[in-house]
Formats: structure tokens, C-alpha cells, sequence
């Protein structure tokens, strides 16, 4: 490393791929799946290389690499920790999430549009109106108001009812 820092680029690309072996152990002894040992020896490759000025050659360098080269460990079984926590395995994608090509998905959503529809026949006229006007049709506020002679307070207040209730009986409280 010492002939690396003073310029020496055959001693500095001889050194990288000497130590290749010495952070794939240190890897393996912190635990790092086979899988991402590459990883975790590209990324403490890349850390040597942003820092080899800081490297004193009166001291081992193994023990510097080894510094390095745990903590790149550390890094990736931190990070393939948060990833597993946040992956869905297999099984419970597809028990949960239909293929969108499903026959029974395009089915469910009719019953559930037919559902809505009726709830939506069964509200009041004036909660009734607001949401036709400003859910169904997309109206803004002003134009929900001129189409329906009404002011934009009541269309509001009676969406805001509407849509408590729509919500109530589509999950099943009367």
C-alpha cells in the first residue's frame, strides 16, 4: 500500500486484487449471505480506493482492510435486513393480490361498482347530488354550485355525509 499511496498504479491494482480474498473472509465471519458477498467486496474495493490516503504504513494494513471491510458487512446485512422486511413473499402476493387478468378480479369489481351504486341510490337527494356532481361527475366546487343552483357550503357538508355513509354500509355497518 505504501508503493500504491507513492504512485505505483502495477502495485495499487496487484494490492486491490490481493485483498480480495482477506474481504470475502471478513464478510463470511460477519455473517453476509453468499449472495452479496460481491457487493460487499466491490464496496469496500471502492471505500479503499476513496481513502488509501488515510492509510499509515506503519501500521498492517490486513487490520485496515479487515476495519473497512466489516463495516461494508455490516452496511449490506443492515440493508438486506430492511429489504426482507419490506418483500412480500411469494405465497402471500398471490393470495392476496390477483392477477389482474383474473376473471374473478373484473367479477369482484362489477359486484363491488353494483354495491356502490345502490348505496349511492339509497342516500338523500341532497347528499345524493353532491356526490354525482362532485365525485362522479368531477366537478369542481363552482361548477357543482351553478349546475345545481346550490352554494359550495351545503354541496360540502353534504359530500363529507354522503361519503360517511357510502363508507359505513360498504364495510358493512348499517
Amino acid at each position: 500500500m505504501a508503493a500504491a499511496q507513492a504512485g505505483d498504479q502495477r502495485a495499487y491494482t496487484r494490492l486491490l486484487s490481493d485483498s480480495v480474498a482477506l474481504i470475502r473472509a471478513v464478510a463470511r465471519r460477519q455473517g453476509v449471505p453468499v449472495d452479496a458477498l460481491d457487493d460487499v467486496v466491490q464496496e469496500t474495493l471502492l471505500a479503499v480506493h476513496r481513502v488509501r490516503h488515510t492509510f499509515d504504513p506503519a501500521r498492517s494494513y490486513d487490520a485496515w482492510l479487515s476495519a473497512i471491510a466489516s463495516r461494508r458487512a455490516v452496511d449490506a446485512l443492515r440493508s438486506h435486513g430492511r429489504r426482507d422486511r419490506r418483500e412480500v413473499h411469494d405465497e402471500l402476493a398471490i393470495d392476496h393480490y390477483a392477477d389482474r387478468d383474473d376473471a374473478s378480479t373484473g367479477t369482484e369489481r362489477e359486484q363491488e361498482a353494483q354495491r356502490l351504486r345502490e348505496a349511492i341510490e339509497t342516500l338523500p337527494p341532497g347528499q345524493r347530488e353532491a356526490v354525482e356532481q362532485l365525485g362522479l361527475k368531477e366537478r369542481s366546487l363552482a361548477e357543482a354550485a351553478e349546475q345545481t343552483g346550490r352554494r359550495t357550503g351545503a354541496l360540502k357538508v353534504n359530500l363529507h355525509r354522503a361519503l360517511k355513509s357510502l363508507r359505513d354500509r360498504m364495510h358493512g355497518e348499517p
